[in-house]
């Protein structure tokens, strides 16, 4: 879990990269890089703090844990908090890949309905989840389990990650549209253009144009 140092930091004042900062000299190893989020694990190995500048998406899969914090398929959440100009950081205890054999077997149960109750529960309240954020939230996408999101915990059992998703296609063509419309929608995303996958898939053409269009929209 989060040392006392940092759990007396004002995390809502502060950005995602200097919530990373802060991590990295409290001795948490980068370990992996998604589309919108940034992955780091505990000294001691049994955490992995998730640092994203912008994903909506992911307050309804905490949304989802804390529904159902007792089901075996749900990762234990010990700590999150909104960060400055909408990101997000949450604590979960350390998932390992699966093997991907036995991590498609969980996926297709997921989509055909699950025999196991326990994983049956977490899909029907997912869906009720889906439902609510599909009629407030701009650029909604629904779920989206893939055999990455099925992950292994340390006791041995299986757990499911990240299983909601947002049209982040269509949401940065309205970008280039007309950012405004963007701000206006959703308020809380000064660094919507932080997220990995523009970093990592875009050329440099795509980001200058990207900044162009946010950036004109501030003055």
């Amino acid at each position: 879990m989060l040392s006392d140092a940092l759990l007396d930091l004002l995390w809502p004042s502060i950005t995602h990269r200097e919530a990373t900062a802060e991590l990295v000299l409290a001795g948490w190893t980068p370990c992996g890089v998604g589309d919108w989020a940034t992955g780091l694990r505990s000294p001691d190995g049994l955490w992995v703090a998730r640092v994203c500048p912008f994903d909506p998406a992911y307050a309804a899969f905490l949304d989802l844990c804390r529904r159902r914090p007792d089901n075996p398929y749900l990762p234990r959440v010990a700590f999150d908090t909104p960060l400055d100009g909408g990101g997000t950081l949450a604590v979960l205890e350390f998932l390992a890949p699966l093997e991907p054999a036995r991590a498609e077997q969980v996926a297709r149960q997921w989509r055909e309905g699950a025999a196991d109750p326990a994983l049956d529960e977490v899909r029907q309240a997912a869906a009720a989840v889906d439902t609510e954020y599909r009629a407030r939230m701009p650029w909604w996408d629904g779920i989206d389990l893939n055999t990455g999101n099925v992950r292994l915990a340390l006791d041995g059992r299986v757990a499911v990650i990240d299983v909601f998703c947002m049209d982040g296609a269509s949401l940065y063509a309205q970008i280039l549209k007309d950012a405004g419309v963007v701000r206006e929608r959703l308020p809380d995303s000064r660094h919507i253009l932080d997220i990995p996958y523009i970093a990592r898939e875009s050329t440099p053409e795509e980001i200058r144009a990207l900044h162009d269009a946010w950036t004109a929209t501030t003055g």
